[in-house]
């Protein structure tokens, strides 16, 4: 593992910005997509009263938009990481099983701040993070009862930071080095339990990534085959003999999707099924059963039921296809107090029935809705992000200004969509 880590450092040595307008895109849209649902998450009230004791106990010279007060990179970063992955609508890679992106910018984008510099090193960082942060993500599938944020994402996390700092590829490898000697071990029991713990997962990998990348700046070092060691500590019995690592020249950034609707990748089949049978203009109360079939990946993280938290919920293939059947949605409201105990919402989500699919190897999902008029059955195979079905630069923005302008405004969330997606790369970002 580790000389192919040293051959992805050295294809990113080589990496130009200027020379890639499709990375360089696929990074502010990446980045865009993060900042607008961690703006969205500041005005959750857990997240709001963790940054006034921030501000009080790590006040610094960081302020994301958005955010009501300035802190220190670690604690930005940590802040940062758990609003945008608060309502579950930031991006991932499916081949990763997990989020490269959630995990390089939070701490890429509060050093960025912290020194006033340039847009392009922090698009820069966010490559660099997100390449090596994949790579790992295919290379070590998590073991039962594990949850991926936090995880192999510390890695990620560490290259970014390491990156802003000014780090070259020896700086670079020392940072996730360091990381992977002590790869946290994320339990996916608070989602099972309906805890918001969950969120600290990706704060924690942000905030540690700050520390890193000045620890190894100031002059310690990491041991040789941390790596591999790490890796076989996080993937413990299913180990193998040839480890998964995509091959040089390959940007993963540019699989990776974003996301349409608030919840977990998985629920977003049944879920894109439900809204073209909401388009039908059927009235939600006739619906007496509803059957999702899907592929088993789908049912092992998210087959939660009657969920009582807005986090059950998000990873609950019966709560967004139920909420997507009434509503042709599934946004940040599908998770207030009052969209839970809903009546009609409760009821939906009791008739939906899940089945595991074999022949659905891949993603994708079939929804067979049963009314009092007769039945309607629809399957998709992939949804607005995946490869095959692009989430358009409008889209995105549509998003962005819908994520942002309850908090900072129309004209804000506006002024920051053009600063990232139309500001010269040379130009500090704020």
């Amino acid at each position: 593992m580790d000389d192919k880590v040293d051959e992805t450092l050295a294809w990113l040595g080589t990496f130009d910005l200027s020379r890639r307008p499709d990375v360089e895109e696929r990074a502010r849209l990446l980045l865009l997509d993060t900042l607008a649902c961690a703006v969205a998450g500041f005005a959750v009230p857990e997240i709001s009263a963790l940054i006034e004791i921030l501000a009080r106990e790590e006040p610094g010279a960081v302020r994301w938009p958005g955010m009501p007060h300035s802190l220190s990179p670690a604690a930005a970063a940590y802040v940062g990481a758990m609003a945008a992955c608060w309502h579950e609508a930031c991006e991932g890679l499916a081949r990763a099983h997990g989020r490269p992106g959630l995990h390089a910018i939070p701490p890429a984008l509060s050093l960025v701040l912290a020194a006033g510099a340039p847009l392009e090193r922090l698009l820069d960082a966010i490559v660099w993070g997100y390449e090596l942060g994949a790579r790992f993500g295919e290379a070590m599938r998590i073991r039962p009862g594990m949850h991926v944020d936090g995880c192999w994402g510390a890695l990620a996390s560490a290259a970014a930071a390491a990156r802003i700092r000014g780090g070259g590829i020896a700086e670079v490898r020392a940072a996730m080095a360091l990381a992977a000697c002590q790869i946290p071990t994320s339990l996916y029991l608070p989602v099972r339990a309906g805890s918001n713990a969950r969120n600290t997962y990706a704060g924690h990998a942000a905030a540690m990534a700050t520390f890193y990348s000045a620890t190894v700046r100031s002059g310690c070092d990491a041991p040789s085959g941390a790596f591999l060691e790490g890796a076989r500590f996080v993937v413990g019995d299913a180990v193998r003999a040839e480890w998964p690592w995509a091959p040089v020249d390959e940007f993963l950034i540019l699989e990776g999707y974003l996301k349409p609707f608030a919840a977990v990748r998985h629920v977003h089949y049944p879920v894109q099924c439900a809204i073209e049978w909401n388009r039908l203009g059927i009235d939600p109360q006739r619906i007496h059963s509803v059957i999702v079939d899907t592929y088993p990946e789908a049912l092992t993280y998210c087959g939660n039921r009657a969920p009582q938290a807005p986090i059950q919920a998000q990873f609950s293939l019966s709560y967004g296809t139920a909420y997507a059947l009434r509503h042709g949605d599934l946004g940040p409201d599908a998770y207030t107090a009052s969209a839970l105990g809903d009546p009609l919402q409760l009821r939906l989500e009791a008739a939906v029935q899940l089945r595991s699919d074999p022949n659905l190897a891949v993603r994708g999902a079939r929804l067979t809705v049963c009314t009092q008029d007769g039945n309607w059955t629809h399957l998709v195979h992939s949804v607005p992000g995946d490869p095959d079905l692009p989430y358009d630069k409008a889209k995105v923005i549509e998003k962005a200004n819908r994520f942002m302008t309850p908090v900072t405004g129309a004209a804000e969330a506006s002024r920051i969509v053009n600063a990232i997606l139309n500001g010269n790369p040379g130009e500090p970002i704020h």
